[in-house]
């Protein structure tokens, strides 16, 4: 076996004996036997890892009760607004706005949906640690949905489809009629103790409160087990790299000369994989980027640094009583967690896949296009002053114009829009067939 077969197998091997395909690969681009390496990196993308903490995460009956949620406006306050409010299907499940708007505006740009089961950490400053401990978060932010978790559990409890949904998953609900034990809402507000929402709170028992608490993690779970399934792994990237793997020139040219040299510039020059690694195209870790906040926005956002107290104070992380745990996979991560000054102003590293359908970009919408994007990595015109966070790595590319065409056009190549159209709507009912 020569050198070259060791390193990048047999396929990719042949490419290169043969002047990397003749013709199949653009002439104007020479991958080396390492680049090809790093490109079977990134494809395929398989299936979603298993969640430990959600005992329902690929169930399918919990998967469509969460579909019916994730669309139903009763989970906002004004009854107006869903997690398709921000998480729109035509947009990968991001939105087009730099920040986030429902019941008000957030501080921060709507993240896509598509491919989140393969996240470790949620939210741009990782403070939820599950996906159904993320989809928890927007309901009781008052600028979200508005909801509170008392209001959820009686939603529940009351409407006889959504009850029948929910008992046929998890077991039947408590009796939750008795308003002196069971307040018509409330939820724990330690920022707002004087809180009408708060004080209902505090009246309840810890029993009671652990009751409501249990139903408002399983609605979670079930939105979860939803989500799980939006899954992004069929672009005009994979298929080229399929034919890499087996000699096809049909499926390499998938991409076009310039996205194939901007591949190249992705994986030499441009060093993107160096945050931007693995087939989902993030690391999952957390960095400073030095982009500026957005116009209005607050001149300092901690970032991870805030994220991760509130994860640790978080009773919906894995090491609580609400996670399924069926081994220590997640809570060896929280055990080790603690906060570091270089986490300030650090942002998880987002996918590329799909990039080209979520714009605004980075954590405030700061950049209106992708090539705003690739332009500032390319100069850091405007870049903030570095701080305890400031990533070594971080270097102007001094891309020329054609390069971050190039560029550009590769990061277009990583969009699959082929999500089951099934998935994008609500379905008629939240158990069983349509009816």
């Amino acid at each position: 076996m020569t050198k070259c077969e060791t390193l990048i197998g047999f396929s990719a091997c042949t490419l290169l004996a043969a002047g990397l395909g003749q013709g199949t690969l653009d002439d104007e681009v020479a991958l080396t036997p390492g680049e090809i390496a790093m490109v079977l990196e990134h494809s395929p993308l398989g299936d979603p890892p298993r969640d430990p903490t959600n005992g329902v995460a690929d169930d399918p009956a919990a998967a469509r009760f969460g579909q019916f949620l994730f669309f139903d406006t009763r989970l906002s306050a004004g009854g107006e607004h869903s997690c398709a409010t921000c998480h729109q299907p035509d947009h990968a499940f991001a939105d087009d706005k730099p920040v986030s708007k429902g019941m008000g505006t957030g501080t921060r740009n709507t993240q896509t949906l598509i491919n989140v089961g393969y996240a470790d950490w949620f939210f741009w400053d990782g403070r939820a640690d599950s996906l159904w401990s993320q989809a928890l978060k927007p309901i009781e932010r008052d600028i979200e949905l508005g909801l509170t978790r008392l209001e959820v559990a009686h939603l529940m409890h009351d409407d006889p489809d959504l009850r029948e949904a929910y008992e046929s998953i998890f077991g039947p609900l408590p009796d939750l009629s008795d308003e002196r034990r069971f307040p018509a809402t409330g939820k724990p507000d330690p920022d707002r103790p004087d809180d009408e929402a708060s004080i209902a709170w505090a009246t309840m028992t810890w029993e009671d409160q652990n009751t409501i608490n249990r139903i408002f993690s399983n609605v979670g779970k079930a939105i979860a087990a939803y989500e799980r399934r939006l899954t992004s792994r069929r672009s005009a990237f994979d298929v080229f790299v399929e034919g890499l793997r087996e000699d096809d020139a049909a499926k390499m040219a998938s991409l076009d000369p310039a996205a194939q040299r901007g591949l190249k510039l992705f994986m030499g020059k441009g060093n993107c994989r160096m945050c931007h690694s693995s087939p989902a195209f993030t690391d999952g870790l957390f960095h400073a980027s030095l982009v500026g906040p957005g116009p209005g926005q607050a001149p300092a956002d901690p970032g991870r640094f805030g994220g991760v107290n509130t994860l640790l104070l978080d009773p919906f992380n894995a090491l609580g009583a609400y996670a399924d745990n069926e081994g220590a996979e997640r809570t060896q991560r929280l055990n080790g967690l603690h906060r570091d000054p270089h986490q300030w102003g650090a942002f998880k590293t987002p996918t590329l896949r799909n990039v080209a359908m979520t714009a605004p970009y980075m954590h405030a919408g700061q950049f209106e296009t992708l090539e705003d994007v690739v332009r500032f990595y390319s100069t850091l015109e405007g870049a903030i002053p570095p701080g305890a966070s400031t990533e070594l790595v971080l270097r102007p590319l001094d891309l020329d114009d054609g390069e971050l065409g190039d560029l550009v056009a590769f990061l277009e190549s990583l969009t699959d829009v082929s999500v089951d159209p099934e998935l994008k709507r609500q379905p008629a009912s939240p158990q069983g067939e349509d009816r």
